[in-house]
């Protein structure tokens, strides 16, 4: 290992202490301690290279993802909305147009393929121009009582 002073040449490099492991060479007779069955136990499937059982697998038995009953229903028209509150819009200076693209360089979407919604919570004191996809309507009135204004955008 090299001290601080001691500069780096190709000559004095080494890895970095714990960085290098050595590799478990299974089936190395009795001395190596990984001998006889490599480390798989006895005989039978999983002793067997590419053997193993799946996930979820109960030897037979009717496995428990089957016995239990499905339920509910998942709508596949689904819209999963960014919620963005305007106790959030309070921090954007007045007169800002708030669009899902500027919420989105501001880190505040979680994803930003999906549509913005903003709810009421908080309180919003800034005249802003809200441009987004929905706007609830304790929200809207909100936006239009600090002075503001709602523009509801399609997809």
């Amino acid at each position: 290992m090299t001290t601080k002073t001691e500069m780096k040449h190709l000559g004095n490099l080494s890895p970095a202490p714990g960085s290098n492991v050595k590799k478990k060479r299974l089936g190395r007779g009795p001395g190596s301690g990984l001998g006889k069955t490599a480390a798989r136990g006895g005989k039978g499937q999983t002793a067997r290279k590419g053997g193993g059982i799946r996930a979820g697998f109960e030897g037979g038995q009717t496995p428990l993802y089957r016995r239990l009953p499905k339920r509910g229903f998942t709508n596949p028209f689904r819209v999963e909305y960014n919620v963005v509150n305007i106790s959030v819009l309070e921090k954007f200076d007045a007169g800002t147009k708030v669009t899902p693209e500027f919420l989105n360089e501001k880190g505040l979407l979680r994803n930003p393929a999906n549509p913005v919604k903003v709810l009421g919570k908080g309180e919003l004191k800034k005249k802003l121009t809200v441009a987004v996809h929905k706007v609830s309507a304790t929200a809207k009135s909100a936006i239009e009582k600090a002075g503001g204004s709602v523009e509801v955008k399609e997809k």
